[in-house]
């Protein structure tokens, strides 16, 4: 499984579409556990309730059971009392009408045996007389019940009728009785269930169809009930996906006075005051772009006016006195300066403005990082550091604005020499077939894994007690990150204490293509430690109140 978007991406097939229902959809949730819950009650229900009817109508039935059987072993009793046989052969016949005439007698009797007592010592027998063979089954008449009738008085046991008599449970009674001549026999007596087994039947369907009719019923007033009040909740979440989108008047239709009611209007409140405070801030924000904006345009004018006086002196320095000379020269110097700050101020406030523009072309990006590293050679020069470019020994064409790609990469050159304590800087282009990329390191001071958090900030420094050596504005890399966002790529930075620096810069080769994998490196390799690591890519937007530069 793999993960996209916040959400797991199951196999295809209809396992797939039933996990993924569930996950997307509260309403399914709730419906189908709502009634799992149902299911699980009825049949604990079920299941209690069908124990007490059985067991009530078993005990019921027992006792008329018993009560008859001691009615019947009387009845017996009293009319072997009575006869006058006096012979084997009289006493069977009368014992044979007995039994035959237990059959059909009702009361659920489905059998009856007259067998001789294990005990008895007359000499006058009589064979057994049984209603039905298949009584004489061991799972009928088990050695138990008969050891228990020979001991005296009645006994009953449950018993399984065979499935030759129709099966189902039944009850077997025995108690003895004692017979002109031929002494004590055992009489047993068979009685059926079947009539208690499908009234509980017919109890437990009535109430399985009344437990699916309430599951349905259950289902449907669930499923209805999460519609009714997941739909302001839908409803709550369309507003807030139109609100994320701009559309700041959308508002909620509040109706009634119930908790619904209450997060519509909370809802609207919500949306009231973002929509207050966004306004507020657009346009404090459209203020400052305009201040910086124009603040900028109007300090070319004095500052045209300082630059011409300060050109005047600067060529008659060698006139002056040392202190007046030194005085010239620093203003010169200042005076570039301040002109930069300008050229990056309004630059930044074309970028906040949205109205910077690509000039594109299609170019190799050594032939640009040459350009640069040229331009800043002298300045590598006075600083002590060599710069060394690797190439990939072909062309590294893409489709760039040549102007910002110089900008970045000479920035990035300044800040390398800045930070790189007078040692080697590397250049390395590579390229592939979505992009190209420049990778610029130092071997310096580095940077702190809190420095690499703000190295992209306007005017930020990672040591405000440095002075700068190169004469940077600190908008800078600011300035890169937006040339490099509107490109359509990514500067990245890389920093570890005493280890140096690397930035890297990465463009798509053409114009919305998907950068699949930087042709580059970021991380050398051979590092002890987990660099600290910073993106700044076309989807990354700064503060505008930050300061920000290394």
């Amino acid at each position: 499984m793999s993960t996209t978007e916040g959400r797991t991406a199951w196999p295809g097939g209809w396992l797939g579409r039933v996990v993924d229902r569930w996950r997307t959809s509260l309403r399914l949730r709730v419906s189908i556990t709502t009634v799992l819950v149902g299911v699980a009650a009825l049949v604990l229900l079920g299941a209690v309730v069908s124990v007490t009817i059985r067991d009530g109508l078993f005990e019921a039935r027992r006792d008329e059971i018993i009560a008859d059987a001691a009615s019947r072993t009387r009845s017996a009793q009293e009319r072997f009392d009575a006869a006058i046989a006096n012979t084997g052969p009289q006493v069977e016949l009368l014992a044979s009408d007995l039994i035959a005439g237990s059959q059909g007698t009702g009361g659920g009797v489905v059998g009856a045996m007259l067998l001789r007592s294990p005990g008895e010592t007359s000499q006058v027998l009589i064979n057994e007389l049984v209603m039905d063979e298949r009584l004489l089954d061991k799972t009928v008449l088990t050695s138990e019940l008969r050891k228990a009738v020979a001991d005296g008085g009645q006994h009953w046991q449950s018993i399984s009728l065979p499935l030759a008599m129709g099966g189902g449970p039944g009850i077997i009674v025995g108690s003895e009785v004692i017979l002109p001549v031929v002494g004590t026999q055992e009489l047993y007596i068979v009685y059926s269930l079947r009539a208690e087994e499908d009234t509980l039947r017919l109890v437990m369907q009535v109430l399985s169809a009344g437990a699916g009719v309430l599951l349905v019923f259950l289902g449907a007033m669930t499923w209805l009930f999460a519609q009714r009040v997941l739909a302001p909740v839908r409803q709550a979440a369309r507003s807030a996906e139109r609100l994320a989108d701009g559309l700041l008047d959308e508002r909620l239709e509040v109706l009634g006075n119930d908790e619904m009611a209450t997060l519509g209007r909370s809802f609207n409140e919500m949306a009231e005051s973002l929509q207050d405070q966004i306004e507020r801030m657009a346009e404090l924000s459209r203020l400052q772009q305009r201040f910086v904006s124009d603040v900028s345009h109007e300090l070319r004018t004095p500052l045209t006016t300082i630059r011409m006086a300060s050109e005047v002196l600067h060529a008659s320095r060698d006139a002056l006195d040392p202190a007046a000379r030194r005085s010239a020269e620093l203003l010169q110097t200042q005076l570039d300066r301040f002109e930069q700050m300008l050229a990056d101020l309004l630059e930044i406030s074309r970028f906040d403005a949205g109205a910077a523009v690509l000039d594109v072309e299609e170019r190799d990006l050594q032939d640009v990082v040459a350009h640069a590293v040229e331009l800043a050679a002298p300045l590598a020069e006075r600083s002590g550091s060599t710069i060394t470019v690797h190439g990939p020994g072909r062309p590294c064409t893409a489709d760039i604005d040549p102007r910002r790609v110089d900008r970045i990469i000479r920035n990035l050159l300044v800040n390398a020499i800045e930070h790189g304590e007078s040692r080697p800087i590397d250049i390395t282009v590579g390229v592939n077939d979505t992009a190209v990329a420049v990778v610029v390191r130092d071997h310096g001071t580095g940077m702190t894994p809190e420095a690499a958090q703000h190295v992209f900030d306007r005017f930020w420094r990672a040591d405000p007690a440095r002075a700068r050596t190169t004469g940077g504005t600190g908008l800078g890399l600011s300035i890169s990150l937006e040339d490099a966002r509107l490109h359509g790529g990514t500067l990245e930075a890389w920093g570890e204490p005493g280890e140096g620096a690397a930035f890297r810069l990465v463009l798509p080769r053409r114009a919305g293509l998907l950068v699949s994998e930087p042709p580059l490196p970021l991380r050398p390799e051979r590092v002890p430690d987990e660099p600290a690591e910073v993106r700044g890519g076309p989807a990354a937007v700064p503060d505008l109140e930050s300061l920000g530069g290394r």
